[in-house]
């Protein structure tokens, strides 16, 4: 089934308004709760993010493909599962749907609806670990696209809860969902000038792991090892799976 772009646009709005939502809320929530321990609170954050991924992704995968992720959309429009101009109306949705998660959220908890996050998150480990993170997500992605696609919304839901607590930056891994919390200052919050060195971070992770992915997924062709017509018609038809067919 094919859903037009507006519906496709509705879903990723809807998919990273409540990400946003649930990463800045769980935030909120822990801190008031945790007394002060950071630890807890974090996995508090942790704990809320992981579950709304698998449940968000298992409602719209089907529709738009639940990128919720300008860095997915990215990588959907180098290998081609995108057109430029839809890439870009993703986009733009998945900010503003973050934005606005960030603002209920907010008022969820009787805070100021807008706010600029004090907290900073920067130096050379912070930018390594959002590499790592964002390469980490697409890897997971583009690996059950290609052998696994059932498995999208758990693998990519536990890859997230993991990557909170093995990669320094805590694991941003989204464009939208960073500059979502720049705009709150709250637990889960990023320094507004903070935020280009993050997405730089996450667009090279984004696009080292398409390119690894497309190499090393890939099954090794048989029209090499063929020389007669069976064996050339072989590697015919493995290249045809390589066009996108899981």
């Amino acid at each position: 089934m094919t859903f037009d772009l507006t519906r496709r646009l509705v879903a990723e709005a809807l998919g990273t308004f409540f990400l946003v939502m649930a990463v800045v809320g769980s935030g909120i929530m822990a801190q008031n709760l945790a007394d002060g321990n950071v630890a807890l609170a974090l996995l508090c954050n942790t704990v809320a993010t992981g579950a709304v991924l698998f449940v968000i992704i298992t409602i719209f995968v089907s529709v738009s493909g639940a990128h919720f992720n300008p860095a997915v959309s990215l990588v959907m429009w180098v290998r081609g599962d995108l057109t430029r101009g839809d890439a870009l109306a993703y986009v733009v949705v998945q900010i503003v749907g973050g934005c606005l998660g960030a603002i209920v959220a907010h008022l969820m908890f009787g805070l100021e609806p807008v706010q600029f996050s004090q907290t900073v998150r920067t130096g050379l480990g912070q930018w390594v670990g959002e590499i790592v993170a964002t390469f980490g997500l697409i890897a997971t992605i583009l690996g059950c696209v290609r052998f696994r696609m059932d498995a999208i919304a758990p693998a990519v839901g536990l890859y997230i809860t993991a990557a909170y607590w093995f990669t320094s930056s805590t694991s941003f891994a989204n464009p939208a969902v960073t500059i979502a919390r720049a705009f709150s200052d709250t637990f889960s919050g990023i320094a507004p000038h903070n935020v280009p060195a993050f997405l730089v971070a996450e667009i090279l992770g984004a696009l080292a792991a398409a390119r690894c992915l497309a190499g090393c997924s890939r099954p090794e062709t048989l029209q090499n090892k063929a020389s007669d017509g069976a064996g050339a018609i072989m590697g015919s038809l493995t290249k045809v799976s390589l066009l996108g067919l899981p």
